[in-house]
Formats: C-alpha cells, structure tokens, sequence
C-alpha cells in the first residue's frame, strides 16, 4: 500500500510517500500496518486560502506539482494510484466547511474516496509528527504561533493561532509589529526613545514617522515582513534595549501561558513539549524566558526533541485512516 503525507506551506509544498505492508501475507489479522523502510519525498508550489483568487487551483496544484515529484524520485508512474493522503495546511480548522472543502479537493485531486483522505492544520500533523505514540506538546512559535496538545486518552486541546488581526501574541510577526509600534511612540514622545527605533527604521529604509505610516498603508509590509523585524527587536533586547526587552517579555508569557493552559485542559502533570518555528528556537532570549515562565507555572516539564516532522505526522494520520477501513 502506498500513502501520502502533504504539508503545506505558502511557498511550497512537501509531499512524502511511504509504503505500507501488512505484517504476513496481504493482509495482517490485526489489520495492523508495517511500514517498509523507504520514504522518498517530492517538492511542489505552494498553497494559498481556499477563499483567496485562485486559491483552490493552487491548493489543486500544490497537491498534484507535490505528489508527482514524489513519484518521480520513487521512479513510479506518474498515475500511480495511492491508498490514503492525509494533508496539513495553516489556517484549516476542526469540523469546518473549510475542511470539508479541502478534503473534497485533496479526494477529487488523488482520486480517492473521502474516508481515505483527510485535510487538517498544519499543527495537527506537528503534533502527530512530534508525538505519533504518546502525549505531548507542540508549541509552534514562527511567523506565526499556535499550541497543541494530546493527552493519553486521545483528547486534544488548542491555544492560539487565530489569526494575526486576532491572537498572534508569541509569534514573529507580533514582536517586529510591537517593535515597530513602539518606535511611532519613541517618535512622538510617548515614550522615551531607545536605539530599537533607530534599528528598526534603519532596516526599513524609512527616516521619519510619516514613510512608516506610507510603507504600512502599502503592500510592501505584510506579515511576513514584519515577521522579519523579529531578530532586529532580539538583537536590541540582548544588548540592553529596556523597550525591546518589554517585547520580548510579553511574548515569551504568552506563549508560556499557551503551554500552561493546554497542559492544564489535559491534565499533563509532568507535560513534554516540542518547540518549533524560528522563533521560539532561534532567538534565544525568547527561549530562556518561556524557559522560565514554564517553571513558575507548570514546575515539572521537559522539552522534547520532535519525533518526527509535519510530513511524518500526516503520514501518521494516513496509516490511521487505512486502519480504520
């Protein structure tokens, strides 16, 4: 049997296959799946919101581009049929039409039936990567941010990742878009002016206040781009910048917080958490204080390596499906 895990992203996609056999003959009494050692993977263009201009035809070609560079490094025919795929992308909520139409154009794309397909978050697929046998905590600090759980029971419980006009307090973005809302008030005198202002517009290419109110009323300074200012406001908080240090003080508590009250709606006394995206493990201030708010609020816990990737989780998921038929 071959299966497919898909994880989406904005720039590309990830496709890997995996094949499946059953433990003896064809079919193992237990129904229980054993996987043979080789994985190929195969890259592909990427995704957009369903409801964007031609999002559905690039979330169609996103799977299609994905999966036939998969099977061309697995020397398979391009028409290659697959037995289940299992999709991870931002922004696709539990039990929502959204879902349902990701997972009508993931099953119309593949041409598999519905019960062999599932379209999910990309946290999700995390989260089955990281921890595809046990309990855990994936804490996704990046662009964006979102905390996940499981407990041992199978119970799942979320925190965060609504949205960057909603929630994206611990996230990349916020911190270059709080960096940057504090050099306006340095500006004007609200506040007392740091070199973080300096730093930030000197990045920008903007020398007053009236060209970063121009930039920001463009298209030129996005999530991403705001995102980027991240290690900019990291590197001034390091050097002793007391505003900047404010910044990241906040997010790192509210990422804590996020891992708190997830461990808490499961029940995880001694939790295991996986930190992922660049923010939480490439500046590294902001590690040590969620470091430090997760002591004062949980006492025991751990940070675990990931057991695998958002590929291995939707791969995970995809086993599931077959052995549910």
């Amino acid at each position: 049997m071959l299966i497919a895990g898909f994880d989406a992203g904005q720039t590309h996609t990830r496709c890997r296959l995996q094949q499946w056999k059953a433990a003896g003959d064809d079919r193992a009494r237990d129904n229980q799946l054993a996987p043979q050692p080789r994985l190929v993977e195969g890259e592909g263009s990427g995704v957009s919101h369903l409801d964007a201009p031609q999002g559905e035809a690039r979330f169609h070609a996103a799977i299609r581009s994905s999966l036939e560079a998969a099977l061309h490094a697995d020397g398979l025919p391009l028409d290659t049929p697959l037995d289940a795929a299992v999709m991870g992308a931002s922004g696709i909520e539990q039990g929502t039409a959204l879902q349902a139409r990701g997972q009508h154009l993931l099953s119309t794309a593949l041409n598999l039936p519905e019960t062999q397909t599932l379209v999910t978050g990309d946290e999700r697929t995390a989260l089955h990567g990281a921890f595809p046998n046990s309990a855990g905590i994936v804490l996704i600090s990046g662009t964006g941010m979102i905390c996940l759980g499981r407990n041992a029971a199978g119970d799942e419980h979320r925190c965060g990742g609504w949205g960057w006009r909603l929630d994206g307090a611990g996230s990349a973005f916020d911190i270059g878009h709080q960096g940057l809302q504090l050099s306006l008030r340095m500006a004007d005198g609200r506040v007392k002016e740091t070199p973080l202002r300096k730093a930030l517009w000197s990045a920008l290419d903007c020398s007053n206040a009236a060209a970063i109110k121009a930039l920001a009323a463009g298209t030129d300074l996005g999530v991403a781009e705001l995102a980027r200012l991240a290690p900019l406001v990291h590197a001034q908080a390091l050097a002793g910048d007391g505003m900047a240090l404010q910044v990241i003080e906040a997010s790192a508590l509210a990422l804590a917080d996020a891992v708190t009250a997830v461990a808490r709606a499961l029940k995880l006394d001694h939790p295991l958490i996986s930190a992922q995206g660049g923010a939480i493990n490439h500046l590294g201030l902001l590690h040590d204080r969620v470091d430090e708010h997760l002591n004062q609020n949980l006492g025991q816990w751990s940070w675990m390596s990931a057991g695998g990737d958002a590929c291995d989780g939707a791969l995970t998921l995809a086993r599931d499906l077959l052995s549910q038929r």
